[in-house]
């Protein structure tokens, strides 16, 4: 059974709440987990002590145990210091801007400095 610790959307429409769960990997985002861990409110402001909650003792005893933190909640344990820091990938160069495109940004910024 592989557990990750990963986020369930609560909350109405339009209105997101995330609870952070320990869950099995096959079970669905919304659907059965072990235990609650935390909690994350995007509404609330970046600075709010209350946007993202841990319950350290707990996430350290199931990381213990071999679960894993998705993406987005190891970002939140890496800046309350329960794990490292993860990697922030480079974007796709696919998703850059072409040559043309690029020129013409170019030349766009160029008339407007000079």
């Amino acid at each position: 059974m592989g557990l990750k610790i990963r986020l369930a959307r609560a909350g109405a429409k339009k209105r997101p709440y995330y609870h952070i769960v320990v869950a099995d990997s096959r079970s669905p985002r919304d659907g059965r987990f072990v235990e609650k861990v935390g909690s994350y409110n995007p509404m609330l402001p970046a600075d709010h002590p209350d946007r993202v909650r841990l319950v350290a003792e707990r996430i350290l005893h199931w990381k213990s145990q071999g679960a894993q933190p998705t993406d987005r909640v190891a970002k939140f344990l890496g800046k309350a210091g329960l794990a490292p820091m993860p990697v922030i990938r480079e974007q796709p160069k696919q998703s850059a801007p072409k040559k043309k495109a690029q020129e013409r940004a170019a030349a766009k910024a160029a008339a407007a400095a000079g």
